[in-house]
């Protein structure tokens, strides 16, 4: 019996028992259903979270999958607690798990005294995906279309995601992500596997001395693992977060890398790990400098205005936004990278000469730090 079969009998019992359907009932069914058809399990929220969200018995302790999840799990701590030592709140914790493998942890900080919002993810996901799906997660709008209406590309996907929105506007919007992907072999496409990644900062002001912080400790890491990344992911990262009608980008850039399988695995591995635990030293000092510098009720106000332009893009562009929705995922997890407040005003634009109009030129021109 189909799942939506075995809802409408639950329906059908209860109602000749109790004269009706709860209504809760049949949300909850096509609920179920609906995310059966996206192709991930549902939520099983637990307080005590497993030493690994892999399968038990079937991924190997010394598999790739193993050592990113432990990456990604201990950084998530040790992001978490740096946060929390500038702010003083601590950030809460939902915890799940899902009956075919798999699970997640999202920390979110609300209302502190340095951030308005601030979210570190981990997430391990088995499921399926459509071939639509396949197509927004390795970027190539084309990818699958000679295959036909042949079904779902099984994956596996682990990463680790964060915004940190800041109440002053003198300190920077910060964002990271971190994954590993496999597909298994499907309708004769041979399975696959790759990383992807990049931190990126999005300031309402331009400080040059930050940025070159900022830009220089990843240069560090990128050469430490090849001359050749830091140019390369930099100029990724500027077309990646382009916000296309508006000619502009979401913030000043970073590193951004997708479908990196170009090198053994462990090698990727390696600088993945290093990418995300150079997180804390890349932007906290920033948010140090300027958490108590004095602000005006316009400086605000811009701040919320370039917020708007961070909505528009994760809403319309973010290749991550997209596949969490196409495959069923946490909506509050996957939305968790919104601000909690933003601004559209209509028809405005900086004057000249100003630092609200410097930034305009910054991320409609992009700048070397």
């Amino acid at each position: 019996m189909t799942q939506t079969k075995q809802c409408a009998a639950q329906r059908g019992a209860r109602a000749f028992q109790a004269g009706q359907a709860p209504k809760r009932v049949a949300l909850r069914c096509r609920a179920s259903a609906a995310t059966a058809e996206k192709g991930i399990g549902a939520e099983n929220y637990t307080k005590e979270v497993p030493t690994s969200l892999l399968r038990p018995g079937v991924d190997s302790s010394n598999s790739t999958k193993a050592k990113f999840e432990k990456i990604i799990r201990d950084a998530q701590n040790s992001i978490c607690k740096a946060i929390e030592d500038i702010d003083g709140t601590k950030f809460r914790q939902d915890a799940w798990t899902r009956a075919e493998g798999g699970g997640g942890i999202t920390r979110v900080l609300a209302d502190g005294n340095v951030w308005e919002k601030a979210g570190v993810n981990v997430s391990v996901v088995y499921g399926s995906m459509p071939p639509e799906a396949y197509r927004a997660a390795v970027g190539n709008p084309e990818a699958l279309k000679n295959k036909g209406n042949a079904g779902r590309v099984p994956f596996f996907a682990a990463g680790i995601s964060s915004v940190m929105h800041p109440k002053n506007p003198h300190c920077p919007t910060m964002h990271f992500n971190y994954r590993y992907f496999e597909t298994e072999e499907w309708n004769g496409v041979p399975g696959q596997w790759w990383f992807g990644g990049g931190t990126d900062i999005t300031p309402s002001y331009v400080v040059p001395e930050d940025m070159k912080h900022f830009h220089g400790t990843y240069k560090k890491v990128c050469d430490k693992h090849d001359p050749a990344y830091y140019a390369k992911f930099k100029k990724w990262c500027d077309e990646y977060f382009l916000i296309k009608h508006r000619g502009e980008t979401r913030g000043l850039g970073g590193i951004f890398f997708d479908d990196l399988n170009d090198k053994d695995p462990e090698t990727i591995l390696k600088f993945s790990e290093e990418c995300v635990n150079n997180v804390v030293e890349a932007y906290c000092p920033i948010v140090k400098k300027h958490m108590n510098d004095p602000f005006t009720a316009q400086q605000k106000e811009w701040q919320q205005v370039r917020r708007g332009r961070y909505v528009e893009f994760n809403l319309v562009y973010d290749r991550g936004t997209t596949f969490g929705l196409k495959t069923g995922g946490r909506i509050e997890s996957i939305l968790m990278s919104l601000p909690r407040t933003a601004s559209w005003q209509y028809d405005f634009h900086p004057a000249p000469g100003t630092p609200e109009y410097d930034l305009i030129d910054a991320t409609k021109n992009a700048r070397e730090w």
